[in-house]
């Protein structure tokens, strides 16, 4: 398989049995707020790691996405979604400048709080269809998701959509790291 340096997403409705492994599959496709989901999954063990927080310039597909041009720069969020201290899910939200007026200023106030119970308690939100993605080493998206982890994973498969809050946009991925849903009991 060649392996490239971009990801290549596709709709989630394009995802075939066996395409990913079926532990991953039910993350990949569940619908709703993944933090809710985490939090029920971690037994209440749940927290959520800030790893950056600034304006730098998205991915290039990241930016075509969301109509920023070329060399702007975004707020780009990325944390770790954790239980019991164990990352199990690497989060990158980035946000135009221009989304983030009124009270969508709150999201460069979030630090550790999770951006999903915002993101779903917001009745103006809509979100784009899922899309999916099968990230390999090589692949700048797996280099970034996992530089903070204490050994380099294999593959990583994630998601990501587009959510309009007042009409607003801001992309959300979601990458699942190989211990997700391996909760280590706390000590």
């Amino acid at each position: 398989m060649l392996i490239t340096h971009i990801a290549k997403w596709r709709s989630s409705h394009q995802l075939r049995p066996g395409d990913a492994p079926l532990e991953i599959r039910r993350w990949l496709l569940a619908p709703g707020s993944l933090t809710r989901l985490l939090q029920q999954a971690s037994n209440g063990n749940f927290q959520v790691r800030l790893l950056s927080q600034g304006w730098e310039t998205p991915l290039p597909d990241e930016g075509r996405l969301l109509g920023i041009r070329a060399k702007r720069y975004a707020m780009v969020r990325q944390v770790q979604l954790l239980c019991n201290g164990v990352p199990w899910v690497y989060a990158r939200t980035v946000i135009p400048r221009s989304t983030l007026i009124g009270p969508q200023r709150r999201f460069v106030h979030l630090g550790n709080r999770p951006l999903g119970a915002v993101l779903f308690a917001d009745p103006s939100m809509q979100r784009s269809e899922v899309q999916v993605t099968r990230l390999e080493p090589l692949m700048k998206l797996h280099q970034i998701a996992s530089a903070e982890l204490p050994d380099t994973p294999g593959t990583i498969w994630g998601r990501r959509s587009i959510f309009r809050l007042s009409n607003r946009p801001l992309l959300v991925s979601e990458l699942f790291l190989p211990t997700v849903g391996k909760c280590p009991r706390k000590n």
